[in-house]
């Protein structure tokens, strides 16, 4: 249990830090799309434990991450791997991860919603 509370305090730190090692082309297009502020804080959490970890996402936080935009998505996943504290990861898997973690919120968006 330790270690996901240590997990979730770096997590939180590096999102909210933005003191991370990234590739310009990475920070410019997250700056100047403002992917950053487009998910709150505890959605966040679910949608990079769901790529980081295991996990599922919310159909809430489904949505959040669906107005981020892909890429964003996409940007947010390759900086985060570029923070020495995800060295250790295969990136192959985490990308893969986070493709089917979008995936999966685009196929919930689609599907029918029950009836009342």
């Amino acid at each position: 249990m330790a270690s996901l509370n240590a997990y979730s305090f770096l997590l939180v730190l590096f999102i909210t830090s933005g003191v991370v090692i990234a590739t310009k082309k990475n920070d410019k297009f997250i700056k100047e799309n403002n992917c950053e502020a487009k998910m709150d804080m505890p959605c966040v959490l679910e949608v990079f434990d769901s790529i980081f970890k295991t996990g599922s996402v919310t159909n809430k936080c489904c949505g959040e991450l669906l107005v981020l935009g892909k890429k964003c998505h996409h940007a947010l996943v390759k900086r985060a791997l570029e923070n020495p504290i995800f060295e250790n990861l295969d990136q192959k898997t985490i990308m893969h991860k986070s493709i089917t973690t979008w995936d999966n919120c685009l196929k919930l968006s689609h599907s029918p919603s029950p009836s009342a």
